[in-house]
């Protein structure tokens, strides 16, 4: 990676990730480096229910964006409906080349009906400022638009009824490459049951958009293990070098 800018260098500072310098090679300048160089139809919608959910895919992949935030708004396909307080549908730019995939709302994200608020919200704005990324620069969705009770992980019939949401806003962002935070996002993106340890530091490919996609881990566990950024952050590069390379 290249010599990154002040600003940058303060997001990392304030991600817990420290800054080094080079060693010196002969008749070469001493340069601070960042991080490691490791790689690391216009008709009103109707809302499935959840005897109709897996009927309602080819529907719901003919929707536009009011269509679509329209149906996840009364959406009754699964149970979590009963005690959402509201949906989490998904912000940013809808003509993002970044799109950050996560798992499920949690309390602050139910009372807001936005994804990724309150600290792990905040420590991911911090991630992708370390790119050189603002929110509203990239598409920031669930897997799940509902809250599980408790923040408990979602159930797998929870995530295949909101899978065509998904794969909707996949479709109509048309991101570049899709970042896939936490465990239950990424398996069940990559269809696996392979921990999240083992599927980070490689580029895989979604299924069902043939995307470039990048595993790392949720901001609520590095909130709990610190030690785990730095690993994140090579992450991230892997990512944006990945895009870069789109071009090359």
């Amino acid at each position: 990676m290249g010599v990154i800018s002040s600003r940058q260098r303060a997001y990392l500072r304030a991600l817990g990730i420290p800054l080094w310098r080079r060693q010196q090679a002969p008749g070469r300048q001493v340069q601070e480096s960042d991080v490691s160089d490791t790689p690391s139809s216009r008709q009103t919608v109707t809302a499935p229910s959840a005897e109709s959910a897996a009927g309602a895919t080819p529907v719901i992949a003919g929707l536009d964006w009011s269509e679509l935030e329209q149906a996840v708004h009364s959406c009754r396909a699964c149970a979590l409906c009963e005690g959402r307080t509201q949906t989490v549908f998904g912000v940013g730019s809808r003509e993002a080349d970044w799109m950050i995939i996560g798992e499920a709302p949690g309390a602050e994200e139910d009372r807001q009906g936005k994804p990724f608020v309150g600290r792990a919200g905040q420590l991911l704005d911090k991630m992708l400022l370390a790119l050189g990324l603002r929110r509203d620069q990239v598409f920031v969705a669930n897997l799940l638009k509902c809250r599980p009770p408790g923040n408990r992980d979602p159930k797998s019939e929870e995530a295949l009824a909101c899978q065509a949401y998904l794969a909707r806003q996949i479709a109509l962002v048309q991101p570049r490459i899709l970042l896939s935070v936490g465990r239950v996002s990424a398996q069940h993106l990559l269809a696996t049951d392979t921990p999240v340890g083992r599927l980070r530091g490689m580029v895989h490919r979604h299924p069902d958009s043939a995307l470039p996609l990048v595993v790392t881990y949720h901001p609520a566990y590095l909130l709990r293990k610190p030690v785990e950024k730095r690993k994140a952050w090579d992450d991230l590069q892997l990512a944006r070098d990945t895009l870069k390379n789109l071009d090359a």
